[in-house]
């Protein structure tokens, strides 16, 4: 099992939180957060704030855009 460092922990939170670890490295980072106080608040905040702000809305692309858009995959597309 891999002992991760804080800055370490910093690196891989959003893979954690991801559950896109691997079992040794979820584990490691799991007894991290047992015995460091400032990595379990930070993991804290961080799950938090993805529950305030979710998935952010699809960004909207101005119908003359799209068209655009559209009209450049078409031309390309193999006949």
């Amino acid at each position: 099992m891999k002992r991760f460092t804080c800055g370490e922990l910093v690196e891989v939170i959003t893979a954690y939180l991801d559950d896109a670890l691997d079992q040794p490295s979820r584990a490691g980072i799991e007894v991290h957060l047992s015995c460091c106080e400032d990595c379990g608040h930070y993991v804290d905040q961080f799950r938090s704030t993805i529950r305030a702000l979710g998935d952010p809305p699809p960004e909207k692309l101005s119908h003359r855009t799209r068209e655009r858009l559209m009209s450049a995959f078409r031309s390309r597309r193999p006949a």
